[in-house]
Formats: C-alpha cells, sequence, structure tokens
C-alpha cells in the first residue's frame, strides 16, 4: 500500500471513529485522546491530519449536515404524490436515526452554539410544501390546521424519540436493540396519524 493510500485510510478512520463517537454514541465531548484510542491511532495523528479537534469536529460537522441535506432532497423531488414523499422522507429519516441516533442533537447542539448551519430547504421549496400540504387538506386527506403545524408534528413524531433516546431507554427500561426495533416500526404509525387516508 503507498503512503497516500495509508495516509487516505488513517484519516478516514480518524474521521468515522469521531462520528460514531459523536452521533452513534452520544459523547458530543470526546477529547482528542479519547477519540485516537478508540480509533487505535497516536493522539498526535489527529492534529497532523486535522490541525486541530475543533477542524475535526467541523468537518464531520459538514458531513452530518449533508445526510440531512439529502433527506430535503426527497422533499424536493415534486414528481412524486405528496403522501409517497412523505413516506420516503419518513423512511429516511428514521434509518438516519437508526444509524446515528444522535445526529439530530448534535445538529441542535452546535446551532445553539451559534455554529455554521446552512438552510437544508430553499425558501421556494417550502412555500411549495405548504401549497401541497394545502392540497391535501383540501382533498381531505389530512386534518386542516396551519401547514406548520403539520410539519412540526411529522417532524415531532420523527425527531423526537431518537433526541431523547437515552431517557427513553432508561424510564422505558428498554436496551438498544430494543430501541431501534421500535424506531424501525415507526414509519406506518407515523402515517397514519398525519394522514387520513
Amino acid at each position: 500500500m503507498s503512503n497516500q493510500a495509508k495516509k487516505d485510510q488513517t484519516q478516514e478512520l480518524i474521521k468515522e471513529t469521531a462520528k460514531h463517537l459523536f452521533f452513534v454514541k452520544g459523547k458530543f465531548d470526546a477529547t482528542t485522546q479519547e477519540i485516537a484510542d478508540e480509533a487505535g491511532v497516536n493522539r498526535t495523528l489527529i492534529n497532523y491530519y486535522f490541525r486541530s479537534r475543533d477542524n475535526l469536529m467541523q468537518i464531520v460537522f459538514d458531513e452530518a449536515q449533508k445526510v440531512e441535506q439529502e433527506k430535503s432532497k426527497i422533499i424536493q423531488n415534486s414528481s412524486l404524490p405528496f403522501k409517497e414523499k412523505m413516506s420516503q422522507f419518513i423512511e429516511g429519516s428514521l434509518s438516519t436515526s437508526l444509524q446515528y441516533p444522535y445526529l439530530e442533537t448534535y445538529i441542535v447542539s452546535q446551532i445553539n452554539k451559534g455554529n455554521c448551519h446552512q438552510k437544508d430547504i430553499e425558501e421556494d421549496d417550502l412555500k411549495k410544501m405548504y401549497e401541497d400540504i394545502e392540497k391535501e387538506m383540501e382533498l381531505g386527506n389530512i386534518e386542516r390546521m396551519k401547514p406548520i403545524q403539520f410539519i412540526l408534528n411529522m417532524v415531532s413524531l420523527l425527531v423526537f424519540p431518537s433526541a431523547i433516546r437515552p431517557l427513553l431507554m432508561e424510564n422505558l427500561m428498554i436496551s438498544d436493540k430494543e430501541f431501534d426495533k421500535i424506531i424501525s416500526e415507526r414509519k406506518e404509525i407515523i402515517l397514519n396519524i398525519l394522514f387520513k387516508n
């Protein structure tokens, strides 16, 4: 293996380890040393490849946002019927929650700190979505409410269980495996709550 390939591999390993600690284990304050230990590399390598912990965090954060933007693209794919679009969005969100249980919480914590956040959705797309929701209400497929309330309902049903995962696991006495199963079963439940037919 060439030196460059080895370097790329180590860099990738450090990044994936940081992602795992932040988004899978929820250890947002993991130190450079903890990341190095978990990755099985020398701590100086993190500074060598990423200059600083903050820089590594920024790279990982940008990648986290890409995951979010991919999900938003589903909503912007306007060729699908509205319920089908929402169904795909819900599926995408739930699978992200299973892969990275603490991703949303992490993004919120970064926004609260004033760290950069690009909007996931454009104003035109949002307007189009509100129109679609209004149309579905007129057709009787969705309960009448302000379109923003529909979005809040959907996002709450999707994100909230994962956002307070440790609390739920402790209070409801469920294991990681059981929690994952519960999350993966939520798609139909959420669709049935949001849509009348």
